[in-house]
Parts: C-alpha cells; structure tokens; sequence
C-alpha cells in the first residue's frame, strides 16, 4: 500500500502528534511508546520532540528519528 504524504504535523504537550494527510485525513499518533533507548528516548525532550516536520508520507524529528510511513498512518487515530 502507498501511504498519503504529509502535508502537516503538530506536536502535542501529550506527546503526541496530529498529522494532516494529503487526503484531508486529520489523525492524531502517540509517540509515547517510542519514546526509550538511547535513539527515541531523546524525544522525551519537549524542544526536540517540537522539531518535528514532514517528511515525505511520514514525519521526522531534527536529530534524525522517524516513524515508518505504515506505522504512522495505520496506529494513528482520526480525530
């Protein structure tokens, strides 16, 4: 399956994000699970975790880290 870009990400004091797909499809994802090891535990930072952008049909934070486009879209929730 090809997965919608995103057009749009927000972080959230929560720690989660709300994504704007280019299908108009509004969802929200918890990056609380992701957040441990020494490679995503570096988003428990808020001043990191704000960083987040687009990336193609997923997102990706300024240190490096991303979600897989399949993961980011099929475990968020519309809203």
């Amino acid at each position: 399956m090809k997965y919608p870009m995103v057009i749009d990400v927000v972080p959230q004091d929560d720690y989660s994000v709300v994504v704007t797909f280019e299908t108009g499809e509004i969802k929200k994802f918890n990056v609380k699970p992701y957040i441990s090891g020494e490679w995503f535990g570096k988003l428990c930072d808020m001043s990191l975790l704000n960083t987040v952008r687009p990336a193609g049909n997923t997102i990706e934070w300024a240190d490096g880290q991303d979600i897989a486009p399949h993961e980011l879209y099929d475990l968020s929730i519309n809203i």
